[in-house]
């Protein structure tokens, strides 16, 4: 669909998708998605929405009665929180158990449904892709087993990769998606793993760690094999702490933006922006 450009100004048609987090600082999506927005013609905009945990619930009850909100994009901490309130689910984000977008659709007598979906995991795979980094057959290892490891799990899982090391602070969570992807994919090598990966060809950091200059590294990429690639998820800074790490090694850097800029456009399509 089509509509005024938003180079003509926001006005009372345009149509508004919001993204949640806390903290919210860090969020780059806004930017690209709004100039997607400007260069397709599409009179919609994307705006930060910075809502603390025990304003959640309130917000997702009030949000739906915003007509003009098309949806959401869902960010750190509430990509599992939000699955309650999602009146439908994709399969995606259903199996993956995290959302990281809803949509707004108009239901019966007046109410609205939320319809939740994960675009992370195909987003992150694809931006490994699109920079020549193939996945299938790779041995990965994953810091991380929250709403976006699981994601980024289940994708690669997809992908055929050959094997799969989880590292999480707590065991419990990487045990437990452990077992998720053993259900899903009984070929896949799954196993936990700690914080000094040595046997991996691709190391992916998709915790919160790196948002702060000061965050301790995820992991240490300092026994990875020569021609291992270290993918990050963090985007607020383009070389991360665990990036110069791996560069100091000469191991290849993977950027955390490149998930961000295929997801896009998909974002769009899903809210039926274009």
């Amino acid at each position: 669909m089509t509509i005024a450009s938003t180079k003509d100004g926001i006005s009372g048609k345009t149509r508004v998708v919001g993204i949640i987090a806390d903290p919210i600082g860090h969020v780059r999506t806004p930017q690209a998605f709004n100039a997607l927005m400007m260069a397709r013609g599409v009179d919609a905009v994307m705006v930060p929405f910075h809502v603390q945990p025990q304003d959640f619930a309130a917000f997702m009850a009030a949000a739906p009665l915003i007509r003009s909100l098309a949806g959401l994009i869902v960010t750190i901490p509430y990509k599992e929180t939000i699955l309650s309130h999602c009146t439908e689910l994709s399969d995606a984000a259903r199996r993956i158990g995290a959302v990281n977008i809803v949509r707004f659709a108009d239901g019966e007598n007046g109410t609205r449904r939320l319809m939740g979906n994960n675009l992370d995991g195909a987003g992150f795979v694809g931006g490994l892709l699109a920079k020549g980094h193939e996945v299938a057959g790779r041995r990965v290892y994953l810091a991380g087993a929250g709403g976006a490891g699981k994601a980024i799990a289940h994708a690669l899982a997809e992908h055929g990769i050959a094997s799969l090391g989880i590292y999480n602070r707590s065991a419990a969570r990487a045990e437990q998606l452990a077992q998720d992807l053993r259900a899903h994919f009984p070929q896949l090598d799954v196993h936990l793993a700690d914080a000094a990966p040595s046997d991996y060809t691709l190391a992916i950091n998709s915790t919160s760690l790196g948002l702060n200059e000061d965050d301790a590294l995820p992991f240490s990429p300092d026994n990875l094999p020569a021609g291992a690639v270290v993918a990050e998820a963090v985007m607020k800074t383009e070389v991360t702490p665990l990036l110069a790490r791996a560069s100091e090694r000469g191991l290849a850097m993977h950027f955390g933006r490149h998930m961000m800029e295929v997801q896009i456009e998909r974002m769009a399509q899903f809210l039926e922006l274009i």
